[in-house]
């Protein structure tokens, strides 16, 4: 018998996990601090702390992009560390780990092997694909649903998921998420201001700002560096300029998701709009997002209640029903043999 039972959702931003044992989800960001490129200096969220602050000899690191590993020995790292804190994991425990959709067998199998590896000795690993997580999280039924779209807004991607009659109709993985939008911001305020302001501040800015909401003259004393004099300096920015800086990449996910609507078969697309559209994901707490997107598709929108934990709570109801427990399956199946 397993020791524990865990749930992954191993996002490029934060990694949640929900812990069946004690019955908690906790959450750590998922960075990595190396000192001298070899010496592992700090992991999770201390690392996140040290972003944009640190001597040349000290990189901090994201080994997760777009979705999916990128740095699997760094990832190997930091999971590893992770397992060493006060939140370390149960040796021979089961895994389930939720994994994008719209992504190569390979890259799934990534996710299977990072904790198969681990110093975690998992008796059993389980992967399910993301959107069947937020369905699960949303109280939806999964396997009986007629049409329902959901769009997950991630750290470094927009995922965006057509479900019915128990599996995807659709997927699609935009390259598109949080760091996106506040890169924009990065670049507008740069541009229109000589004033550069770090990702912290853009982020801050971003979610302080109810940007999607209606026009107004607020503005927010922000600290960064005037780029004419190279001094240190505060300067306000305008809820009008974050919300200039947004709207491009928010657009390209507003034409993906009218595309993927086109695209869907006409029963599934009439339960969509019936249904309507599922937010999900960190950025989806945004205030104001989802009247923004029902305004502009012209769909019934709503956010998740805790859309960026919204995946992990999916897991959560997954590892406790043996009925849906039956949506997980493992890499080691018959139909993955040729990757082993």
């Amino acid at each position: 018998m397993a020791k524990n039972t865990y749930g992954l959702d191993l996002g490029s931003y934060e990694i949640k996990v929900y812990d069946k044992k004690h019955e908690i989800i906790w959450t750590e960001k998922t960075v990595i601090a190396v000192k001298d490129k070899r010496d592992i200096f700090a992991v999770g969220d201390d690392a996140y702390l040290m972003h944009e602050k640190t001597p040349p000899s000290i990189e901090v690191l994201f080994p997760m992009k777009e979705g999916v590993i990128s740095e699997f020995t760094n990832m190997q790292f930091l999971l590893q560390n992770l397992l060493k804190g006060e939140k370390q994991f149960a040796h021979g425990s089961e895994y389930v780990v939720a994994v994008p959709t719209d992504v190569t067998e390979v890259q799934k199998k990534a996710f299977f092997d990072l904790v198969v590896h681990s110093t975690a000795r998992a008796k059993e690993v389980n992967i399910v694909e993301r959107a069947i997580a937020d369905a699960i999280g949303l109280n939806i039924d999964a396997r009986n649903t007629k049409g329902t779209f959901i769009v997950n807004f991630g750290a470094d991607t927009t995922e965006l998921s057509v479900l019915a009659g128990g599996g995807m109709i659709f997927n699609r993985l935009l390259p598109i998420g949080g760091r996106n939008y506040d890169q924009a911001i990065i670049t507008l305020i740069k541009n229109s201001h000589d004033f550069l302001i770090g990702s912290h501040t853009a982020e801050a800015l971003r979610r302080r700002f109810e940007v999607f909401k209606a026009d107004s003259d607020v503005a927010f004393m922000v600290a960064g560096r005037d780029l004419i004099t190279g001094v240190p300096a505060q300067k306000a920015i305008s809820i009008n300029l974050v919300r200039a800086a947004v709207r491009d990449p928010l657009m390209e996910c507003l034409d993906a998701i009218r595309s993927l609507i086109d695209r869907t078969p006409p029963e599934v697309r009439k339960a969509v709009r019936t249904n309507g559209i599922f937010l999900t994901g960190g950025v989806a707490g945004s205030a104001g997002l989802d009247a923004y997107i029902e305004k502009n598709i012209g769909i019934k929108t709503r956010a998740a209640k805790n859309p960026q934990l919204c995946a992990v709570s999916g897991l959560k109801k997954i590892i406790m029903s043996r009925e849906l427990r039956q949506l997980a399956f493992s890499m080691l199946d018959e139909r993955y043999r040729w990757m082993r």
